[in-house]
């Protein structure tokens, strides 16, 4: 489902993400965890067609982000770490324009709506203007635009963030239930969220991979928990 192939990309002196290469399947919820500015965000905007890099290429579901970016586009869902959203609009009206985007018309937008609503657990604000909402459901917002069009790569960057513990609670709870037919890829760097969603991990740090294994795996071999095994890892680095 997604082939990164050797991605780099710099800005000016600054080495973002370089020469990275990882695989990832159907079933797979991918925790990709790092520091602040080890690359995460960086790498997820390149897969997902906001930033091209400088060298090495990536495909999703065959599809070359540098050549095909638009079809790279039509099957993935990304939700950015700070995804924009339009004040002025209804939940509704900002949902609606998702669809206009995504060309999802008729009945398939209606199923798609009744589906998608309820999945957020967005019903009791649906008809508020997003500038009356919470950063709670602002985030709920941006993730059910992003899964609108139920894509079979979803591209998460912090999707709990702004969450109280119950709503963090309700979107793992989505996420597991997502993860049978989909692959997932979660930059985050709550540790709690990767052990309750994440299958597999990868430990990004100054650009580069320093570990991809299972957070049972890591916890077994380092002998502590995901915290302690995550500061050893970028230490090590540093």
């Amino acid at each position: 489902m997604i082939k990164v192939n050797r991605l780099r990309r710099t800005f000016g002196p600054i080495i973002a993400v370089d020469d990275i290469s990882f695989e990832a399947q159907t079933g797979e919820v991918l925790g990709f965890l790092g520091p602040n500015g080890a690359g995460k965000s960086t790498t997820m905007k390149m897969l997902a067609c906001f930033l091209a890099p400088d060298s090495g290429t990536a495909s999703i579901n065959g599809f070359d982000i540098v050549k095909q970016p638009v079809d790279v586009r039509k099957n993935i869902g990304y939700l950015a770490e700070n995804a924009p959203l339009y004040n002025e609009m209804t939940v509704a009206g900002f949902l609606n324009f998702v669809c206009d985007a995504r060309q999802i018309n008729g009945q398939a937008r209606t199923k798609a709506l009744d589906r998608i609503v309820p999945m957020c657990a967005i019903e009791g604000v649906y008809h508020q203007t997003i500038d009356t909402l919470s950063k709670g459901f602002r985030r709920r917002t941006s993730l059910a635009g992003a899964l609108i069009h139920d894509p079979k790569v979803l591209i998460l960057d912090e999707p709990t963030d702004g969450l109280d513990p119950n709503q963090k609670y309700e979107v793992r709870q989505l996420i597991n239930k997502m993860a049978k037919d989909k692959c997932i890829i979660i930059s985050t760097h709550i540790l709690e969220e990767v052990q309750a969603v994440c299958n597999r991990t990868i430990i990004i740090d100054q650009g580069r991979i320093r570990v991809d294994s299972s957070p049972a795996k890591l916890k077994e071999e380092y002998k502590c928990e995901l915290d302690e095994v995550f500061r050893k890892i970028t230490k090590k680095s540093a």
